[in-house]
């Protein structure tokens, strides 16, 4: 078979990579730091609206309640969007939908520039939410056809740490453009730069030879089918995880600004070094979760004990986080919320590296976006509650208490329903992951 010229892994095969395939290998490398570059700008384009709440409260006279309903397109649009477009990315392939993916949130995000109305707004939120469901299914989509087993945890922590540097970014750096050009033109930058990287994806050419099955011997993967899809169990295990735990960050990405703003009185200037504090240890959390679980396999754990463990261990940290609103001062918020969030990144990226272990490559784009609808559905309810709750002067306690125990029971769920992990086979007529307990089950 003949090779495009750009982007070229040396001539090694597949099969010949296996599990010594470096994480940051080469071209491979590159096209993983495209997607956490594209990561970045997907969490910037997504809290820039949380960011800059206070200006838009002040400047189109906005509710909480109102804020909570335009939060709520967002997820409501996502959640149905992430439907089709599991289908979508596992029919087209990683390599188109990247930059297809980008290229039309960016144009989402770009038009909150000329909204002026809570109604434009709405429409707005709800386009980015629709576009931006592609990244979740084509990033594990790309991991799967990139990494083999041994170090996809590692990637998928280090995608999960790229949103939490576009979180860090844009609390620190938003701001102090919004008061400088104005919110709209904040928009439009941030919009834009997705066009960039688009330009980006196209100049490295990403003709890269799949870990699991290299194009010029394997056989066309068989195209997922729903019912399949839907009598695994592991579909439900992940999808109900997605629910437990995404229901929180949604609320912590969303409401942690106004916390800031409402409960220590920081002004939109000031809240940037906090949260970019939360948003650092986030990131660490993502990466050590990554390696924590890539050395428990190295050293013989197996697959099963390494996922309970580390998403309890993820549970767990979160437990603190009712007290965030009555710490002393809003440092030590910022400290408890960090923790949390170092908890979360525990707990997500071993969920979504379950996603892939239990399912077959060719349909894990399909389980991701079921189990993303899921989390995105409950991330809607979770915003309406959360307006609601502010509109009626309940506050942040009812919220984070339901926090402080929503990943807990996500371990429960996952144990219930899994209570043996077993690597799905490479084909989609592979044996379920569910069909036989392994001898470790927890």
């Amino acid at each position: 078979m003949k090779r495009r010229a750009g982007l070229d892994f040396s001539g090694r095969q597949a099969g010949e990579l296996g599990s010594s395939v470096p994480l940051w290998a080469g071209r491979r490398g590159l096209v993983l730091g495209l997607i956490c570059v594209g990561v970045v700008l997907n969490y910037a384009d997504r809290q820039i609206i949380a960011v800059l709440k206070p200006m838009l409260q002040d400047d189109l006279g906005w509710s909480d309640l109102d804020y909570g309903q335009l939060t709520s397109a967002f997820q409501f649009a996502s959640a149905f969007a992430f439907l089709g477009t599991g289908w979508l990315v596992d029919r087209i392939g990683w390599r188109r939908a990247n930059p297809l993916a980008v290229g039309l949130w960016s144009l989402a995000a770009a038009s909150h520039a000329v909204a002026r109305t809570v109604g434009q707004f709405t429409l707005a939120r709800a386009a980015l939410g629709a576009t931006e469901a592609m990244a979740s299914p084509t990033a594990v989509k790309t991991v799967a056809a990139l990494f083999p087993n041994a170090v996809r945890a590692m990637a998928y922590g280090v995608i999960n740490a790229s949103s939490n540097v576009g979180a860090i970014i844009t609390p620190l750096v938003i701001p102090l453009i919004a008061l400088e050009i104005g919110w709209a033109k904040a928009f439009l930058l941030t919009g834009g730069l997705g066009f960039v990287w688009v330009i980006a994806w196209f100049a490295l050419r990403a003709d890269v030879a799949e870990t699991a099955q290299p194009a010029e011997t394997a056989q066309p993967a068989a195209r997922p089918r729903l019912k399949e899809v839907l009598a695994d169990r592991g579909t439900w295990a992940v999808a109900g995880a997605r629910v437990l735990s995404d229901n929180v960050w949604w609320l912590l990405l969303y409401w942690t600004p106004d916390l800031f703003h409402r409960v220590f009185h920081l002004p939109m200037r000031a809240y940037g070094p906090p949260l970019a504090l939360i948003y650092a240890a986030s990131g660490i959390g993502a990466v050590l979760a990554g390696l924590a679980s890539n050395r428990l396999l190295a050293a013989g754990v197996s697959l099963n004990v390494t996922r309970k463990s580390l998403l309890l261990a993820g549970a767990v940290l979160v437990t603190p986080v009712w007290f965030a609103p009555w710490a002393s001062g809003y440092w030590v918020a910022a400290a408890i919320l960090g923790l949390t969030l170092v908890g979360h990144q525990f707990f997500s990226v071993n969920v979504f590296a379950l996603a892939s272990d239990v399912t077959a490559p060719s349909r894990v784009a399909t389980v991701v976006a079921i189990a993303a609808f899921s989390g995105n559905i409950a991330g809607m309810v979770m915003m309406q509650i959360a307006g609601w709750a502010f509109d009626h002067g309940y506050g942040y306690a009812p919220l984070l208490g339901w926090a402080s125990v929503s990943y807990l029971l996500g371990v429960g769920w996952v144990q219930l329903l899994l209570p043996g992990v077993r690597a799905a086979a490479a084909e989609t007529g592979a044996m379920p992951a569910t069909a036989k307990r392994s001898p470790d089950s927890m």
